[in-house]
This record gives C-alpha cells, structure tokens and sequence, in this order.
C-alpha cells in the first residue's frame, strides 16, 4: 500500500476547478464570512515557504467556516505595480507588463499547487487597466471632495462654502480656493529624493536603499499628496472595537500620534524682515514656558532665510545644505542617541512669559512635518533639547520640582521631564502640572498670545512617483491663468500607460512618462500628469474590488458592499501594521462618507503571522569576503555531525560553523523553495507542517525532519482508511478503502472521536491550528486498538475534519467512503456534549490529611455513596487499622478526608 499524494492531489485539484468549488455569489438568505490575505507582489523568485504560512491559516478558516454553513469569500490577487519590476526593465529591457504577467503564471501555479479554496473567479491584478480604472475613479473621488471639520465628513467640492472675499476676486480664486480644499492636491513636498535611481522614496524605502550604499537627499519637487490628516482623530478613535493585535493598534495610534497642548507665539526682536513678525511653536508642556531659554528651527522651516543676520547667513545656509542630504530616519535616530548639531541665526524672540529675549538656532532635531517645524527648548524638562543646549553651552532653567520633594530637582546632568509642581514661574508657582498647564492655556488666549490646540505626528500622504510602472493619474492640466484641471471623464477611464523602452527619469527628475510626448500633449493643449502613482494605491482598496470584480459600470456595487463588508478576517505580515493598513482605513472612511460603502472599518479582525526563518551557515570566525559581504555556505554546502545534531560543517573542509536562523532571502541562502517540499511530500504535509511549527502568531524556524513528521501522519492516516500491505510498499492495484462496521465504534471510541471533534473545533476557532493538528494526531495514534477496530462512522466524521487541514487526503477518504460529493460544502460534525465527560472522576482518599488512596467514582454519584465505597475500600481499611473514623470531610469532585 502507498499513499500516492501525486496522483491525489492532481486529481482534488482539477475536480475542484471542474466543478467550481469555491465560487462565491451574494446570497442574502445565508450568513457570510470574508477572510482575506494580504495579496502578495508576484516577484521573479516566486513563493518561499514564508509565504503561504497566513494563506494555508485563511484556507482552513475559510474551509471551516463553509462547513459550518457560511457564504464564504475567499478571494487571491497580486499587488503587481511597483519599482521591482520597473528596475528588471532597466537592466534587461523586458517590459514591465511581461515581467509582471510571467511571475504572476508562477505565483499562481504555486498556489494551486497547494490546494487552497481561492475563488479564482475573482482574481484581479492592479496592473490590469480593468483594475485601475477604478483605482483612478476613487483618486478622483478624493479630488472631488473636501473635509467639512464641523460636519467630521468629506463632501462633494462642489458643496465647499466660498468664502465672499473669495468669490469676489473671480474665478481663477475660487478654483485656487477649492484647490487648497480638496483630500487629493498638488503640493510644493520635500521628498527624498535618490540621485543614483532618479526617484522620489517612501520614507519606508529610504533605508533599504542606504543600506545599499545610495545617497538619498531631501529636495523639493511639486508632488500629489492626500489630505490623511484631516481623517486623523477618526482614524484614532476609529481604533476602539477592531479585534486586532495590541502591538498593530498601538503602533497605528503612534503613527498618528495625538498630541494636547497649546500654539504659542514667541514675536521676533528687531527683526530686519516686517512680514516674519512672530514664530508660532506647538508645545503639550504650556507649564514650562518660563524655562523656554532658546527657541529651534527645522532647517527647512520658511522663516529661516528671513530671520537668519548677514553675518549669519554663510554658516545657515551651509548648514541648511547638509541637512537636505539627510532622511528624516536619519536626523530621528542621531536625535534619539543624542547627537545634536545646529546653527545660531542670530535672530531673536521674546518669551511671552517673561518678556526674555532667547536666541532662534536651527538644527535637524526638528522636523518640519510635526507641528509648527519650531520648538520653544525647554532644557531643564526635556532630553533632546538638554543635550542640545549643553553641546552650545546654553542656558538650562528649572521650572518644574518634584512633588513633596521641596522643589528643587538636579538637572545639571539630565532632564526632569516627569509631572510635578511649578516652580520659578510666577502666576504658575506651585500648581500641579495638568493644573499648570490649563492656567498656562487661559492665560494665553486671554493675552492673544497662543491658543488650545491639538496635532497629530500624521502627515499628509505622499500620493505620486517618478516613475513607470504605476496608475496615471486621470487629470489634464492648462497652463492658461484661469484655467482648471481637468479631470478625465469616467466613460474615457482608464487612462493607460503609453508604450515606453526607456524607462529611466531624466536627471532632473523629469519622471519616464515625460518622455511619451505623443501622449502626454494633447491636441487642445492640455498636458497629461506624468507622475504616477505609488503602489499603496492599488492595494488601498482591492478587498473591494474582490466583492464585484467583473462590474464595469462601477468598482464594486452597493449591494456587494452590504452584503460582504466588513472583511470577517485579514491576515497579513507585520510589516504592513501602519502603512497599509492606515491608508486603506483612510479611503474606506472617504469611500463611507461619499455613499459607496455602508461601513466605517474595512477589516474588523487582523491577525499578523509570524515569519518562517531560513537556517544560515556561517563561520565562526564570522569573516569576510574582499568586497566586505559576509561569508555564507548553502545548506548543499554543510551537513550535520549526527542525526538530530546542532553542530554543522563545511563537507569539503570540516570546517564547523554556526547556524542563525534568519528571515529567508536570496542573500543568506536560505530560501527553500515550496515547489521542493511538495514534490518530495505533497501538498498536504506542507500545509499541515506550515500549521504544526508553532502558534500562527510567533516566528519559527523551517526544519525538514518536522515536514517528515507531518508526512509520517498523513501515512497514517492513510493506511487507517485503506487497506494494502502495512509495510507501505506499492502493491499491484489501487488501495481499497478497509472494510469497516458501520457506527462510531467503541465507548472508549466514541468518546475520543468525540473530545476530538470538540478540540479541533475550539482550536480552529482560536487559530490554534497547531494544537488542532495535535489533536488529531492523538486520534490517529489512538482510535485503533487490539479488538477494536475503526468504525466507518468514526473515519467519516475524521475526514471532516482532516478537510481544512489536508484537504486532498480528506477528499480521497470521502469518496472513498461512497459519498457522492465533495465534502467541501458538508457539515462540520457536531460533538456529543455527553461524551465530553468522563463517565468517572478520581477521588483522593486521605486519612488524617495524608493521601492513602485513588478510587474512580462514577459521576453523579451522592456524597452518601462515595463516602461508603471509600470506607469499604481495601486500602483505605488497611490504613484505618482499626481505627474509627470520627468525621469525613468531603470536596465535592476531587478529595475525601477521613479524621479518625
């Protein structure tokens, strides 16, 4: 007998693609259930075994929940744009598109391969103009629209009040007027800008590239930006009532990073420049305004050109310079070590409080994308602006004691940065700080120097590339005064990219669309957008275009909307814990207030997996090849000392060297290829050990000899239902099912089916998939014992819940049983609440406290009757001794104790 899982599984995979299996339609008479993954970027490297880790979690979810009689979505697509494959055209001249539509065939492939119950009728690609369409039809929903502050919502631009100052001045300031207004805008940005690539990074690509050895500076350029932070108190409070991870809400509420304070405005002194009148910072410490001794400037804030002196301006100016060469990453990290460089303008400000005049500097600690892009320094209570002061020898106040600790505090060497009691600050002195602090605020608005005022570290999104491979934007620009742009009709949607063979920018920036002259100048003299935009765009919303991806007369319909939304269930990587999520939040909030979608959150549940680690082999002595890239051998290159053994060498050497388990690249050598695992053990072992390594939730290593294990059990399993030579070796016909009595078998039987059901069940619903896979270990080892054997109900039932799990091997016993269809769509079993108790719990003996004897009493039985077996018990007489039992004290459940 073999378990030939080639041949099994083709033929469960063929079926359900014949058949249609996993199709979903509306169907508002059944429950739904949408359980979604984080669709992956189709690289030429195709699948690692990393990869389908959160897929095989979503299928035995999805398989589950169909069973248990939902309407499930189960849907696949690729996140295809990007500069990966914009990069490979550069250096080899293949198109894009091509590229992209041959990793997609593999990446497919390799999903198929594995037998999960996507809906494939549902496929998109973002690359696809079918797709795009619409990704250009919801940018320019966001153009079209406003954020109303007194009514929290966006709305049409055209509803956007005009102020009769405004309409006076005719159109052309009006059109600015609404400009400045809507969620999708054009914006003078700096950017990080890459000389050596010719392109505008995400702050999230700054690092990746500097690793590699690429400049990256900080440049204006006129950019596409979404107005994100207009949603920012909705995307905080938004938060309370999602069932995601702790670590992701905490980081999303980071990211947007509410801050409480007040604006306060420090007026310049002699000031050269009549219109740079006054500096306004944001501070949440308005308490400490009597120890604000020196004021800070980002290098890019607008007023530094204005306020620095002449004599001055040389050293600004070059400090200005080198402060471009740096990400904001960069300036972040330095400031958080400590490291604190700046320059004096040689301008002045008047401290409201106090009417002292402190010195304006500049300096990269301060970032012009939060707040103001100035801080009043108060380095007596803050650590960044302590450093600074002691590396320029500036001078540090206290205005902040300790409480009941007589005021005073040492902050020659650190900060006080903790709550306490005003101190050295006139009206404030002796206040608690969250008292100081409202005095502080009335007292401002009172004098007209400052105001109450929340913000938020969230900036306005970033929206367009220099770059090819990306949507084009659907609008044309006039350079006449009064003209508008305009936007591209939706019945002209999509606006595709022209044909190109040079894919790189211009040195200038000039994005590779500029080139398309043909395409981009049009007739009537309007000019096409050649940015394009970033790849976040497609993925922003494509959980929606799965709910109706064959419409073409709208991205999705409302009726879809209503029926699937929220998404049930969405796993993912960690990676993607604030970007994409807060941007895909963001336009479902925009998509919720303009009507499209019923619903405020897109993804009600979020489960992160962890990643699956790739053993890397690596010298002791930890050297170095001459190009300086580390020393690595390929897993062919090593091998183990003994069986089971941590210890490794160099075949050809001897060498012993270390394994670090790391995540899986190209680089480390430590990829493995799921292709292999299925060729070697099939599809089923590999989803089974995917689920076995250890909580979806942790990070763990791949280790062959486990996939072996699960491949082990599924033999098992195999040979439970099929009759053939226990030896395992292939005979000269097809393996018949055993013939087996019909029921669930023994009461020993029974109850382990039963408890297993309820187990896997339970598990299943947690996404404990491991212990669930342990479970029915248990069953396999156990079921079978001499005298009792399997039971074609008990086999049945296990099947079922095999199904989620290995579902070829589920499907082939199924059949096999004589079931005439698949079981894709059967009942979940359901346990026996009755066999889920032992029919007899152990009951301690002691006598005098100390434990004499165990006794299996049957359950429900009266304390009466247990007390009297106990006394009858041989073991308890033979420690009684004679003795007569004074009093017996009884736990119900679980002791006895005898007092003689």
């Amino acid at each position: 007998m073999t378990y030939d899982f080639r041949a099994i599984e083709a033929r469960w995979q063929s079926f359900w693609d014949e058949h249609h299996s996993f199709r979903a339609d509306v169907d508002p008479e059944r429950p739904k259930y949408y359980v979604l993954d984080m669709f992956p970027y189709p690289s030429g490297d195709g699948l690692h075994v990393g990869h389908p880790e959160g897929y095989t979690a979503t299928d035995i979810v999805a398989r589950y929940k169909r069973m248990r009689g939902f309407n499930v979505l189960h849907p696949m697509g690729w996140d295809a744009f990007g500069l990966p494959a914009e990069r490979y055209a550069m250096q080899t001249g293949v198109h894009p598109a091509v590229r992209t539509a041959e990793c997609i065939v593999n990446f497919k492939r390799q999903l198929k391969t594995l037998g999960f119950s996507y809906d494939w009728e549902r496929e998109v690609d973002t690359t696809d103009p079918r797709y795009y369409k619409w990704t250009q039809w919801i940018f320019l929903q966001l153009w079209g629209a406003f954020y109303d502050p007194t009514q929290a919502r966006a709305r049409p631009i055209d509803e956007l009040p005009i102020p009769a100052e405004i309409a006076a001045q005719g159109p052309a300031a009006v059109r600015r007027y609404r400009d400045d207004h809507r969620l999708a805008y054009l914006h003078d940005a700096p950017v990080n800008w890459c000389p050596a690539l010719r392109v505008v990074l995400a702050n999230e690509e700054v690092a990746e590239q500097v690793e590699k050895g690429l400049v990256v500076v900080r440049r204006p350029m006129r950019q596409w930006m979404m107005r994100i932070t207009a949603y920012a108190e909705r995307l905080l409070t938004d938060l309370e009532g999602l069932d995601w991870p702790a670590s992701v809400l905490d980081m999303q509420r980071h990211w947007i990073g509410r801050s409480d304070g007040a604006e306060v405005r420090f007026h310049l002194v002699h000031q050269h420049d009549a219109d740079a009148s006054a500096i306004e910072v944001f501070t949440t410490r308005p308490d400490t305004l009597f120890g604000a001794t020196y004021m800070v400037l980002a290098p890019e804030h607008p007023l530094v050109q204005r306020i620095t002196t002449p004599e001055h301006a040389a050293a600004v100016a070059a400090y200005v310079e080198r402060a471009t060469r740096r990400s904001e990453r960069d300036r972040q990290a330095d400031a958080a070590e400590g490291q604190k460089t700046g320059v004096f303008t040689g301008a002045f400000a008047r401290n409201p409080a106090n009417g002292a005049h402190v010195p304006v500097w500049i300096s990269d600690y301060v970032l012009m994308g939060y707040g103001t892009g100035a801080i009043m320094a108060v380095p007596g209570h803050d650590e960044r602006d302590h450093a600074f002061a002691r590396a320029m020898a500036l001078p540090i106040v206290q205005v902040v004691g300790v409480v009941g600790g007589g005021g005073a505090h040492p902050i020659a060497d650190a900060a006080f940065s903790e709550p306490g009691v005003a101190i050295n600050s006139g009206f404030l002195d002796g206040l608690p700080t969250a008292a100081a602090k409202q005095r502080m605020i009335e007292w401002l608005e009172a004098e007209g120097l400052g105001r109450r005022r929340v913000t938020y570290k969230l900036r306005d999104w970033l929206f367009s590339r220099q770059r090819y491979w990306g949507e084009p934007f659907p609008l044309i620009h006039r350079s006449t005064p009064d003209g508008d742009d305009e936007v591209v009709p939706v019945q002209e949607l999509p606006v595709t990219l022209p044909e190109l063979a040079d894919f790189q920018p211009s040195e200038t920036g000039e994005p590779p669309l500029s080139k398309a002259e043909a395409w981009v100048q049009l007739p009537d003299g309007g000019r096409r957008e050649t940015n394009t935009m970033p790849q976040w765009a497609g993925s922003c919303w494509y959980y929606l275009r799965f709910m109706d991806p064959s419409n073409d007369a709208a991205p999705f319909s409302r009726a879809a909307a209503d029926y699937w939304l929220p998404v049930d269930l969405y796993i993912g990587g960690a990676e993607h814990a604030v970007l994409h999520l807060l941007y895909a939040r963001f336009w479902h909030k925009v998509l919720f207030d303009l009507g499209h979608v019923g619903t405020r959150e897109p993804f009600q549940r979020l489960v992160n997996q962890g990643m699956v680690l790739g053993a890397t082999y690596l010298p002791k002595d930890r050297r170095r090849h001459a190009d300086g890239s580390a020393v690595i051998f390929k897993p062919a290159e090593v091998e183990s000392l003994a069986p089971a053994s941590d210890e490794w060498r160099v075949k050809a050497t001897g060498e012993l060297v270390d394994v670090q388990w790391d995540k899986m690249s190209k680089s480390r050598g430590n990829v493995v290829n799921p292709d292999d695992v299925v060729t070697q053990f099939g599809a089923d072992t590999m989803r089974l050990y995917e689920m076995f390594m250890g909580p979806l939730e942790h990070s763990a290593p791949w280790q062959t000899d486990g996939v072996a294990g699960c491949h082990r059990f599924l033999q098992r399993a195999y040979r439970l239902a099929f009759d053939g030579d226990a030896s395992g070796t292939a005979d000269s016909g097809p393996d018949r099912l055993r013939e087996l009595p019909p029921g669930e078998g023994s009461d020993r039987q029974r109850r382990l089916l039963h408890r297993t059901i309820a187990a896997v069940s339970e598990r299943i619903d947690r996404l404990a998939f491991n212990t669930a896979i342990s479970a029915m270990m248990i069953f396999v080892r156990d079921i079978v014992e001499p005298g009792e054997p399997l039971h074609r109900d008990a086999l049945a039932q296990f099947s079922l819940l095999l199904a989620p799990f290995a579902p070829h091997l589920a499907e082939e016993i199924w059949r096999a049983l004589g079931k005439p269809h698949s079981l894709a769509h059967e009942p979940w079993p359901a346990a026996d609440e009755a066999l889920l108790v032992d029919a007899t719990f152990p009951l301690v003996v002691q006598i005098q406290g100390k434990r004499r004897a165990e006794l299996a009493i049957s359950q429900g039985a009266s304390e009466a009757d247990i007390t009297s077996l106990a006394l009858a018990s041989p073991e308890v007489q033979r420690h009684l001794a004679g003795k007569t039992p004074r009093r017996v004290i009884y736990v119900p459940g679980k002791l006895l104790n005898i007092v003689v």
